[in-house]
């Protein structure tokens, strides 16, 4: 197994989540927060520092570095994707904890509020006991989602730099912004980045592959009513609420996200708001299924007819956006890809847990501009909060699949 510097490893960790890399789906700049350019030229300094090439493309936002091969042989180029932007949750002044030789017991996160990371809710904390773990300080979330899929692939990237005995490919790597909110994957330029194919190193635990994401959608819908005096609406009033109410009970109650898992897909209202004049209603769609997904939203335009087909006028508008696709199908097209992954676990003694991903990564929109990219994992847990955590075995864990990855696709060509 490669040795992996878990010195600069940590280290890289702990200094990312130190930077305020939120997006905000509402800026209107590239990338939408000012963080999210500071870490990434951060990583074109570090890996400028390994002797590598590395720039940042102002146009997107993305760091991006290119590894050589230093096999005796031609050999295609495999990419690898981590994201530098964290989800909507506080990330000022992230203080990163970190407990060595972890006991397995709760850990205080923040004795004064008393905020407690408790094994009887998390007790997946009892399989990292001898770990050394990195929390949050209960104030902040950690930035683990996606911030150690940054730093265990610069600890691969440093590992292939200082022991060239370890044979491998050309790599290009690619650390990116504004995933969590969906942006910026769609503005990446594939042009510089000319690879047979790549992985995403976001969520997920060691062992773990997804090459099927949702298909999704998302609908906005506008109501039209005509309010009048309620003690004159006698065939008069047609009220916008109602009708709203009327369409979100025409819809399945089962397939709803409190109820789906694995391969269900669901419909679910985001935002929904009513006056008898006028009802706003937001919708997202998803399914794994392309039939399925697209009975689904025909569902929602088909119960907006009926209404509409009782009034002289069209009261109900349903706008669908599509968003996203499934990447199972071209994945399996290029079954290399999964093989490839399967047999590094193989070697690192991983055990492989297929799933579904029951949403989209970056890997949507790069496959989509003719970069098939499944997933791995960042060996985190608890994304997007105040129990938040990561242990730096976990992290070298990562490491050490990205390189084994590059070496078993240098040996196998």
């Amino acid at each position: 197994m490669v040795e992996i510097d878990t010195n600069y490893l940590e280290q890289q960790f702990i200094d990312s989540c130190r930077y305020n890399t939120r997006s905000d789906a509402q800026s209107q700049t590239i990338p939408s927060t000012p963080g999210q350019i500071d870490l990434a030229k951060r990583v074109v300094t570090d890996l400028k520092k390994l002797g590598l090439k590395a720039w940042y493309n102002e146009k997107n936002g993305y760091a991006l570095g290119y590894v050589p091969g230093n096999c005796d042989k031609e050999i295609s180029a495999v990419g690898f994707f981590a994201h530098l932007d964290t989800a909507d949750y506080p990330a000022d002044n992230v203080s990163p904890q970190v407990h060595p030789d972890y006991d397995g017991r709760d850990v205080i996160l923040n004795e004064e509020k008393q905020i407690i990371l408790r094994v009887a809710e998390f007790p997946e904390l009892k399989d990292l006991a001898g770990q050394r773990l990195i929390t949050t300080d209960g104030t902040t979330l950690l930035g683990a989602d996606d911030k150690a899929g940054v730093a265990a692939l610069l600890a691969a990237v440093q590992s292939l730099v200082t022991q060239p005995e370890i044979k491998h490919g050309p790599l290009y790597v690619a650390f990116g912004p504004d995933e969590e909110i969906g942006q910026g994957a769609k503005r990446f330029d594939e042009t510089e980045f000319p690879v047979e194919f790549a992985y995403t190193l976001d969520n997920g635990q060691p062992g773990d592959l997804e090459y099927e994401t949702f298909n999704a959608a998302a609908a906005t819908v506008e109501i039209e009513g005509t309010a009048v005096h309620p003690g004159d609406a006698y065939h008069l009033m047609v009220n916008a609420s109602s009708l709203a109410h009327e369409l979100v009970a025409g819809l399945p109650l089962a397939e709803v996200p409190e109820k789906s898992r694995g391969r269900q897909g669901f419909i679910m209202v985001t935002r929904q708001e009513s006056t008898p004049d006028h009802a706003h209603l937001e919708l997202i769609i998803r399914d794994f299924d392309q039939q399925l997904f697209a009975n689904k939203k025909k569902l929602l335009k088909d119960l907006a007819q009926q209404i509409n087909d009782r009034y002289d006028q069209e009261r109900v508008k349903i706008e669908i956006k599509e968003q996203y696709s499934n990447i199972g199908e071209e994945i399996k097209k290029n079954p290399a890809i999964v093989k490839l992954a399967l047999k590094a676990y193989d070697t690192l003694g991983l055990k492989p847990n297929i799933v579904p991903f029951r949403g989209g990564t970056d890997g949507n929109f790069l496959t989509e501009k003719g970069i098939p990219t499944p997933n791995l994992f960042n060996a985190g847990h608890n994304f997007h909060g105040k129990y938040e955590y990561v242990t730096v075995e976990g992290m070298q864990t990562v490491a050490q699949t990205i390189i084994e990855i590059s070496r078993t696709h240098a040996n196998t060509k």
